[in-house]
């Protein structure tokens, strides 16, 4: 195993369970963007897989039942701070930014830094080249609307 393959293969076995369950979420979005599907059975077609690696089955669960119950009150949240048309999203922009629009409107007790840590780490995994500030400047803008004290709290520190 070369240097940069063994890098890879150590971070993969290092991300935690919370992290792999977004991961989980992302792509059952993506797909349920890309194919139309139902999200029961996305949901179940993920939870059925052999080898996705350790994962906190609830945080999934929550994520992405969370993301595609209310995908339309989530999108009119999202839009706002868009500059194109959310059709003209990336699939995966499109998903990492649904997760992380629903956490940091419905998980509030984590704390907004991490969300969008989360999600930019999510869009440089998966996304394209320069996906992942496109997801930081919408997110940031979102959660100075969607956690206006916690964002004005860690503005000043």
């Amino acid at each position: 195993m070369s240097g940069a393959n063994k890098g890879v293969a150590k971070k993969s076995a290092q991300k935690s369970p919370r992290h792999r369950a977004r991961e989980l979420a992302m792509q059952g979005i993506y797909q349920w963007r890309i194919t139309a599907g139902d999200g029961a059975k996305i949901e179940k077609q993920i939870s059925a897989e052999k080898n996705i690696g350790r994962y906190d089955k609830e945080l999934f669960l929550r994520l992405l039942r969370g993301a595609l119950g209310s995908h339309a009150d989530i999108e009119l949240l999202i839009v706002p701070h868009l500059d194109r048309l959310i059709e003209e999203l990336s699939p995966v922009e499109f998903a990492v930014l649904l997760l992380g629009t629903f956490e940091l409107s419905k998980n509030l007790e984590v704390p907004y830094k991490v969300v969008i840590n989360e999600a930019v780490e999510l869009a440089k995994t998966f996304g394209g080249v320069d996906g992942h500030k496109y997801v930081n400047g919408v997110l940031d803008k979102l959660a100075a609307q969607l956690r206006a004290q916690e964002f004005a709290r860690k503005s000043k520190a």
